[in-house]
């Protein structure tokens, strides 16, 4: 590209405009304009966006779109799509949205339509799914299967974990689902200590097979389980994989026909909607997960045909820019008012951060403007008992996303008015605060007026549903997967690589026979690495 980001004239009207509504309060933009809060929201896919508590104008709407429309997002989306290898470091297509097209529809990929082939895996995954949940399936012994570990790291364990708690009303309590992850044995030893191996199935989710962390700990359950069931032929009918290195797969005794298979367009952080989301599938059952994937294409269909300033995905990416750049913000809080979804800002931290963490652009160049702002949260009303003294009082603008639904999946008493009060309560403390006239009619003493009083003018979406279904789920993760690539776009940064990941691994495996070998070996990093291996090495022999 020719021109950057700073050079485009939308840009350059959005720095004049937020010098004009910086210091503007929310007070005074809900009272100048009472049916504000009735006009700027959108709705698409059964999810309703309330953005009308942002620090901005029916102007700053237009001239974000017309940032949008400058940096060619309906291209990069059609481009999209269409299969074209927009992730151009690695010189890939970038098709997660091929995960959830339905049988029909076609999206190609150097000539192939990929869609049958996403089909074929999903409908394995649903014949194995159904043996599994039926008791078909049985273990060396005869045992029926009770128990699902799901061993995976990054987007092979994020993504399950998170869909699979969200879902959990659905699931079969029939089944124990875990989730090991981290290399530390802990992790290991406490998913498995209470599990019979003779009603245990493994999942290994690795791509080539060869991720450390996750061969370290499917290395560790083979072991747990011959401990066991004594007979390395055991190990076809406990494990199974997600990978497409077959010759690994089968060296390690999984039967390869128990193999489900990915492909190089799916990025392991868009990838739950796929093979990956096997464990997923076995606990909420194949109907529940195509309706999760339905969920998904429906906001998918939104993202590419609806108008920017209708565009769910598109209004939340923009708002992003818009405070992470004009703003100075350097986080987003996301919080959603829904135990199931407990573990849904962990996922979204790798979505957003490992996506949109970089500081060259598509071209090389260095940029010259904040990207990839942080992302972390927690469920209502806990937050709000932790951190949320900092959002309201604190000296950082921290945009907030609250989720909500109207109905819960779980009705007790008042329990569900009380919960959603404070969402509602939340965003309008943000947003309008408490001024020290109002504190002052309250009959505080004067000294203590400055602590009651509350700022206000801090921004937040409220996004509603009626309720948190597998669709919903699917919908929700497709917002988030858009408003991130709509950032991408408009920062020219690839969404789709992750070469930061690499360095650490590598020199990891450097220091490893460091750390394992008997005799004091030469070390060659710098003072600091050399003396924490020789302090670790000492320390771990006594």
């Amino acid at each position: 590209m020719s021109t950057t980001l700073r050079d485009l004239p939308a840009w350059t009207s959005l720095e004049s405009h937020h010098s004009e509504v910086k210091g503007r309060h929310l007070r005074e933009l809900f009272a100048e304009d009472p049916g504000r809060g009735e006009r700027m929201t959108a709705e698409a896919a059964g999810l309703f966006l309330d953005y009308s508590k942002h620090r901005a104008t029916d102007e700053t709407l237009k001239l974000l779109v017309k940032l949008a429309e400058e940096s060619d997002l309906r291209g990069q989306i059609d481009a999209m799509f269409r299969g074209d290898p927009i992730n151009a470091t690695e010189h890939r297509s970038v098709l997660h949205v091929a995960l959830r097209a339905p049988k029909g529809q076609s999206i190609f990929v150097d000539g192939k339509d990929v869609v049958p082939d996403v089909h074929e895996v999903l409908d394995k995954m649903a014949g194995f799914s159904d043996r599994i949940r039926s008791g078909e399936w049985r273990g060396y012994t005869g045992k029926p299967i009770r128990n699902i570990v799901n061993i995976g790291i990054g987007g092979s364990d994020l993504g399950p974990v998170m869909a699979y708690e969200a879902l959990r009303h659905f699931s079969d309590r029939g089944l124990t689902l875990r989730f090991v992850s981290n290399v530390d044995g802990t992790d290991f030893a406490e998913a498995t200590r209470d599990l019979d191996p003779a009603e245990t199935l493994f999942i290994v989710s690795s791509k080539t097979f060869t991720t450390l962390e996750t061969m370290t700990n499917a290395q560790t359950a083979r072991a747990w389980t011959l401990a066991s069931l004594k007979d390395d032929k055991a190990i076809a009918r406990h494990f199974v994989a997600v990978s497409t290195n077959a010759d690994e797969v089968s060296k390690f005794g999984i039967d390869t026909a128990n193999m489900f298979g990915f492909w190089d367009w799916v990025g392991g952080r868009y990838s739950m909607d796929a093979a990956i989301g096997l464990s997923t599938m076995i606990a909420v059952g194949p109907e529940n997960f195509r309706a999760m994937l339905a969920g998904f294409h429906a906001m998918d269909e939104h993202y590419r045909t609806a108008p920017f300033e209708k565009n769910l995905p598109a209004i939340l990416g923009l708002l992003t820019v818009w405070y992470t750049d004009f703003f100075g913000a350097e986080t987003v809080a996301v919080l959603p008012y829904d135990q199931y979804l407990k573990r849904f800002p962990a996922y979204l931290q790798q979505l957003t951060m490992e996506s949109n963490g970089k500081s060259v652009t598509l071209d090389g160049k260095r940029v010259d403007y904040p990207t990839g702002p942080i992302y972390w949260g927690e469920p209502g009303t806990n937050g709000q008992h932790s951190f949320y003294q900092l959002i309201h009082q604190g000296t950082r603008l921290i945009p907030c996303d609250f989720i909500g639904f109207c109905q819960s999946l779980n009705p007790l008493g008042d329990h569900h008015d009380l919960l959603m009060s404070n969402v509602f309560a939340q965003a309008e403390a943000l947003a309008f605060g408490k001024t020290a006239e109002q504190v002052k009619a309250e009959g505080t003493a004067d000294w203590l007026v400055p602590h009651r009083t509350f700022e206000g003018n801090r921004p937040s979406n409220v996004i509603l549903a009626d309720r948190l279904t597998p669709e919903m789920l699917g919908a929700l993760i497709a917002l988030y997967e858009h408003s991130v690539f709509t950032q991408g776009t408009i920062w020219r940064v690839n969404p789709f690589d992750q070469w930061g990941v690499e360095l650490g691994k590598v020199l990891a495996k450097r220091i490893i026979p460091e750390l394992e070998s008997k005799d004091e070996p030469k070390l060659n990093h710098d003072s600091s690495t050399n003396a924490l291996i020789r302090r670790y090495r000492r320390l771990k022999r006594t």
